[in-house]
This record gives C-alpha cells, sequence and structure tokens, in this order.
C-alpha cells in the first residue's frame, strides 16, 4: 500500500513485516479494507497518518497488541492528545483531536466487527466539545460583482479566470470539485452542471446560471482552444499547460482576485460557496434545497449558513422589533414633562 498526500507521511513501519497478531499489522489490515469498501486517497492518508501517531505512541509504552488497549489507556492517549504541544508551541486543535479519536474508533468497531476483538473500548469514549463552527465574513452582493469584475477578459488566461469565478458563484461547488468539471459535466440545455465523485464520492446534480453558462460558451469558444495542447483533453478548465488546474493554482487564483477587489476581506474558492449559500438563503431559499445544492450530507452543516449574515438580522430587527428605532428627543422628553408636572 502506497502512502502519499498532503501529510507527507513517512511512518513506513505500518508497511514493515512484524507480529501478525501485533498493532502494525491490523491497522495496515484495516487500512486495506478501508481502500477496498472505496475510500479516497486523501482520507486513506489521514486515517493512516492518525493510526501511525497512535501506534508510536503505543510502542512507547510496549502495548503490542490490540487485546491491551483498554479504555483506560484510551484515555490517557486522549490526554495526552490534549496536552500535546506542536513545534510551534501550540496545541493540537479540538477538531484535530477528534479526528485521531474518530479514526481509532472506526478501526477498533471494525476489529470487534470482524471478531478480531471480543469488545470496543472505544465504544463510550466521549469526543471533545467542539466550539460552534464561525465562518468567515462573506462578500455581499455589490461586493461579489467587483470580485468578478477583476480579471482581465482580453486575454485567455483572464477569461478562463472570470469564468472560474462565474462557475464558483453560481454553483457553489468546492475547488477540487471545479478544477475536475469535464466539458460533457455542463448541460447548457437543463442548465445544471455535474459534480462527479465530490465529497465522500457522491455525485450530484446542481442548478447554474444563464450568466455563468455565457461565459463558459465565451471561454470554450475564445480562450479554451488557445490553452489547448491535447485535442483529447475533456477537462474544462485548463492551465497554460494545457492540463487540468490543480487545485492549489485554482485556490491561489481566486484568492488574488479577492486581495485585488481591495474589500478587506480575504478568502479563496470556499468564501464563494460561504457567499452564494448565505446570499440564496437571505433570499428565501429553503435550506433544505441548499443542503442538496451544497453537497451536505448532514442538514446541520448547511445550517450553519442561517447564523452568518448579522447584518441581515440586524435589517430584520431594525424593521420589526418595536424598541428597534431611537425615539425623538421631543417624544421621550415629554413623557418625562407629564409626569413631573401634572398636578
Amino acid at each position: 500500500m502506497a502512502l502519499r498526500g498532503q501529510y507527507g507521511i513517512k511512518r513506513q513501519h505500518l508497511l514493515q513485516a512484524g507480529d501478525p497478531d501485533g498493532v502494525a499489522a491490523w491497522m495496515r489490515r484495516y487500512l486495506e479494507a478501508q481502500r477496498v469498501r472505496g475510500l479516497t486517497e486523501a482520507e486513506l492518508d489521514r486515517q493512516t497518518l492518525s493510526l501511525s501517531l497512535f501506534l508510536d505512541w503505543c510502542e512507547l509504552r510496549s502495548i503490542a497488541s490490540p487485546r491491551e488497549v483498554t479504555r483506560p489507556v484510551l484515555e490517557r492517549y486522549q490526554r495526552h492528545l490534549f496536552y500535546y504541544r506542536k513545534p510551534d508551541g501550540s496545541p493540537l486543535s479540538g477538531a484535530t483531536q477528534t479526528a485521531r479519536l474518530q479514526t481509532l474508533r472506526g478501526w477498533f468497531r471494525w476489529l470487534v466487527r470482524g471478531n478480531h476483538l471480543a469488545s470496543n473500548p472505544a465504544a463510550d469514549i466521549e469526543l471533545p466539545r467542539l466550539p460552534q463552527r464561525v465562518l468567515p465574513a462573506v462578500l455581499g452582493g455589490d461586493e461579489i460583482e467587483q470580485v468578478l469584475a477583476q480579471p482581465d477578459t482580453t486575454t485567455a488566461v483572464g477569461l478562463r479566470d472570470r469564468t472560474i469565478l462565474e462557475v464558483l458563484y453560481s454553483t457553489a461547488i468546492r475547488r477540487a470539485e471545479c478544477a475536475r468539471l469535464a466539458l460533457y459535466d455542463v448541460d447548457f440545455g437543463r442548465g445544471v452542471v455535474t459534480v462527479r465523485q465530490g465529497k465522500g464520492r457522491k455525485d450530484r446534480v446542481v442548478p447554474i446560471g444563464a450568466r455563468a453558462l455565457a461565459w463558459i460558451e465565451t471561454y470554450l469558444r475564445e480562450a479554451r482552444p488557445g490553452l489547448m495542447a491535447d485535442a483529447d483533453e475533456r477537462t474544462l478548465f485548463l492551465s497554460t499547460k494545457g492540463g487540468a488546474l490543480v487545485v492549489d493554482a485554482l485556490s491561489a487564483l481566486v484568492r488574488r482576485y479577492i486581495e485585488a477587489a481591495e474589500l478587506g476581506k480575504s478568502g479563496s474558492c470556499h468564501l464563494f460557496r460561504h457567499t452564494a449559500a448565505t446570499l440564496m438563503l437571505e433570499h428565501g431559499a429553503d435550506v433544505r434545497y441548499v443542503q442538496e445544492m451544497l453537497g451536505h450530507a448532514h442538514l446541520s452543516t448547511t445550517q450553519i449558513y442561517t447564523h452568518v449574515s448579522i447584518a441581515k438580522l440586524k435589517a430584520i430587527h431594525d424593521a420589526t422589533h418595536p424598541a428597534a428605532k431611537l425615539a425623538r428627543r421631543g417624544d421621550a422628553a415629554g413623557e418625562g414633562s407629564d409626569a413631573d408636572g401634572g398636578g
């Protein structure tokens, strides 16, 4: 099994021969089962990292077999995660601690289901309480238009970039989903885009607006042929070398245009996603439809966006709350005068 990915995993002892009933051996079997099950390479990398860190911890304490891991042992490991400090002195975030423990939960659950362990020591372990996620400030309608206007559409690259921004804004798809779009994924007749192998390896169909479709048509006609190096390339958005854009390059170009707009706000592709979701909800979209569009597995994830726009809440408060407006000075003084001067 090849270990790769953004985390730069180097813990090759997971691959080395050893005790067939040892911790490392059962971790290898679990990861292979996860691969067969269809997990993405990125998720496999994350799980491998979490398991290998636990393996390191176990080896330092001479814990050789999964059968030696009890709930008190896992509680000790949980404390280790809480008190651990990175090289810069900062602690692990609650989300990171939770991810490490959830991976162990999954591993032990797999061991029990396969009758390799009699009971799951991680079954009842309490995960860290995470603070409510706060999304970054989104762009307003006028602000998003300023960002969209930044690319120089007289050039092939600028026209491509404007089209990318329009697609991100119109569809609220993720950056990796945008980078993977193929020519045949855009249905001009129905006004939809097919997102293939999105998060969780799920396909979905999302609407796309007429304006974004018009930009795609212009890009296909005036820019893409000049970027294309291979006539058989099916990827929609091409790099200057003629291949598919990598996600980091996509993030960099979006971030550059947001900074160029000088709005005092930072972000990249996800800022477009946040903005699209928030503006749709503000204009009356049902949160369940926004959930479907964003590809969220759980409604609670989408409901985060209902808390984003304090400006909208403030406007509603000003328009509907009886005490929202400051009383005129004369009115306020008049009440006191009547009370003092009566009789």
